[in-house]
This record gives structure tokens, C-alpha cells and sequence, in this order.
């Protein structure tokens, strides 16, 4: 079960409504939280150390200090019980953010200094409210900026030319991120691909391809996750919370060798990189038992699907039926009975090794 998005309480001025807004709206966009924004506006005859009780509702307290909301005089005896002891007693975060010029208490931390919403201040609070702490704080190159902007200040999408780019994105703002994942999209299947993004999410895939993509979607979108693709796979994009970088640039990386289930799955899709027949038909065996030990059913009716057209270029009855067996119990688990239907009468009929009747043989005239 996903848990409640934090909500978030600024106690503010009127005056400050506009920056308050600005705030409210970035947190929102980047660090997963509600804004309680209307709640936090003071009233005629409030001051913060009134709102900032009341504010202790919500999970997270921001008290925005400017020269609206600052009272002066303001002797510690008025905000110290509100804005430091009690918070502490029980336990509410609670972080002070300095709007423009005035001078609040020094003693009040964690402080953040947001005069004319500077980027730099806005990201060091965002990360503060996911992670707890202020994170790190760096100077990027303008293109790693610019992403950051697009994709990690809001949930997006972007493209780039780059697989290094992409790589160096991931590393300056991951603690903008719940989670990083990294799919090798190129030269393989969208199957593939998907059971690989499963696996690395610790869910199982059973359907179809149509239902696993349908699947991850939903998970992902509903989470503050960076999914890196090295080459172009858009089907894979899930939006929502989720923010996506695709790399088309070279990935340089070598195809798969061994026995691993990538690999297994480059060598049936590429036949000649094995070209013993039945040594390729051994490791299709084996990678369709990985696959369907792993509940990647999708990726063993591809291969399955593979495994059954190079057969039939060799007239390879025995295979033929073996194949097409199995995929006519697939067709019949995901409820496609009609295709199964028609795919277990092509094998009865054309795959089958049918006996031979016997019979008893006449005498001789």
C-alpha cells in the first residue's frame, strides 16, 4: 500500500501570498507533498506563533519570515514555546524560510534564505522535505541545469544525445529522486525491456505485454522515480510522478554472452551469433525455464514465439509442436482462448507426430 502524501503548512503573511504561492507550487511539483496553502494565510489578529500552532495539523511546518510577517519587537518568551519547544516535544519538523531582508532569530534552524525565490534555495528545501537533510549543493554544467529544471524540479521527460549526459543528470540530482533505474533498451524487445524494469522493481509480470506495460505505468507514475533508458523505447515513458531521461546516443555496450536470460534472449533473436541448431535450441529451453522461474511470462511467449519461426525454416516438426504446446498454455492463462484455439488445431494438425494404427496384416491368396 503506497503512503499518504506529506502534507505541508507555510504560515504567512497576505502580503506574502504571492511568494508563498511560488513555493507552494514548486514543492508540490518536485518533492511529493500536498500545500496546504489557504490553511497557512494569516488573519487579521494572528501572528505566527499562533499559526505556527495551529499549523502542527499537517506533517511539516514552514514559517515564512519577512517584514510583513515579523513582528518587532518579538521577544523570545512569544515564539519560542510555538516555533522551538513544542515542535520538538512533539516531534514536527518544522523549517523557517526567510522571504526578503528582515532579520528573524538567528536561533531558529533549519533556516533557508528564499529572497526572490532563488533556484539554488528552492532545491536545498525540496530536498530537505524529502530526505531530512540539505543535500548537496553543486555548481552543474548549463546542460545538466537546464535537465534539472525540466525533469527534476517537476516530474517530465527528456531526450538527449548522450548516454554520458544522461549518466551525469542522475548523479547531480538523485536525492531529488526516490529511486534511479537504468534499462539497456538498445536492440531489444519491449518485453525485454519491461521484465527488466519489473525485476530491478521487485514485481512480478503474468500478462501480456499490453497488461505488464499497462502495469508498470501505474507504479511508476504514481512514484517520485528518475528512469534512465539508454536508447529510444517512448512506450516505456510512464509520466505521472515519474520523470524519464532517453539517451540516443551510442550506448557503446556489448551484447550479452553466457546464459543469462539477456543473453539467451539476444542469441534466438540474432541466430547466426549461435549456429549450432541444437545448441540453440538448449538455451531456448533454458531461457524459457529463467523466464518462467522469474514470472516473465511475456518474455517466454517472445521467445517461444522466436524459437517456433526459426523451427519452421527448418521444417523442424519435433520443435514446432514443443513450441507451440507451450504457447497454446500461455494463450490459455492469459484468457486469449480463441487464438489458443486456433494455434492448438495448426499443432494437432500439422506439428503432431501422429502414430501409426496398427494393423492386422491379411493372409495371402
Amino acid at each position: 500500500m503506497q503512503a499518504l502524501t506529506p502534507t505541508v503548512f507555510p504560515c504567512y503573511a497576505a502580503a506574502d501570498r504571492e511568494s508563498a504561492a511560488a513555493i507552494a507550487a514548486f514543492l508540490e511539483c518536485g518533492a511529493d507533498v500536498r500545500v496546504l496553502l489557504a490553511e497557512g494565510e494569516m488573519q487579521p489578529g494572528e501572528d505566527l506563533a499562533q499559526k505556527a500552532r495551529e499549523a502542527r495539523m499537517a506533517d511539516i511546518v514552514l514559517v515564512l519570515f519577512s517584514r510583513h510577517s515579523l513582528p518587532s519587537p518579538w521577544p523570545r518568551s512569544r515564539w519560542e514555546g510555538a516555533l522551538q519547544k513544542e515542535p520538538a516535544e512533539e516531534n514536527v519538523r518544522i523549517a523557517f524560510l526567510k522571504c526578503d531582508g528582515c532579520v528573524p532569530p538567528r536561533v531558529l534552524a533549519p533556516q533557508f534564505e528564499l529572497a526572490g525565490l532563488p533556484l539554488a534555495g528552492l532545491r536545498r528545501l525540496k530536498r530537505w522535505l524529502r530526505l531530512g537533510n540539505f543535500g548537496r549543493t553543486e555548481v552543474c554544467a548549463p546542460e545538466i541545469e537546464a535537465l534539472g529544471a525540466a525533469i527534476a524540479d517537476q516530474p517530465g521527460a527528456a531526450t538527449v544525445d548522450s548516454d554520458e549526459l544522461a549518466g551525469e543528470f542522475a548523479r547531480a540530482f538523485r536525492e531529488d529522486f526516490d529511486e534511479v533505474l537504468r534499462v539497456e533498451c538498445a536492440g531489444r524487445s519491449l518485453a525485454a525491456l519491461a521484465g527488466d524494469l519489473a525485476a530491478q522493481l521487485g514485481l512480478s509480470l503474468e500478462g501480456d505485454l499490453d497488461d505488464n506495460l499497462a502495469r508498470l505505468r501505474d507504479f511508476c507514475s504514481a512514484r517520485r522515480f528518475l528512469l534512465l533508458l539508454a536508447g529510444s523505447a517512448p512506450p516505456l515513458v510512464p509520466g505521472g510522478r515519474c520523470s524519464t531521461v532517453i539517451s540516443t546516443g551510442p550506448c557503446g555496450a556489448a551484447p550479452p554472452t553466457g546464459e543469462s536470460l539477456p543473453a539467451i534472449q539476444y542469441a534466438v533473436a540474432h541466430p547466426g551469433v549461435v549456429a549450432d541448431w541444437p545448441e540453440l535450441c538448449r538455451l531456448a529451453r533454458l531461457g524459457l525455464r529463467l523466464a518462467g522461474a522469474q514470472g516473465r511470462v511475456a518474455e517466454k511467449f517472445e521467445l517461444l514465439e522466436q524459437w517456433h519461426a526459426l523451427a519452421r525454416e527448418r521444417a523442424d516438426r519435433p520443435i514446432l509442436e514443443e513450441s507451440a504446446r507451450e504457447m497454446v498454455w500461455i494463450l490459455e492463462g492469459w484468457d486469449r482462448i480463441e487464438e489458443a484455439r486456433r494455434l492448438e488445431y495448426r499443432r494437432a494438425a500439422e506439428y503432431d507426430q501422429q502414430m501409426a494404427l496398427p494393423f492386422e496384416e491379411l493372409p495371402a491368396h
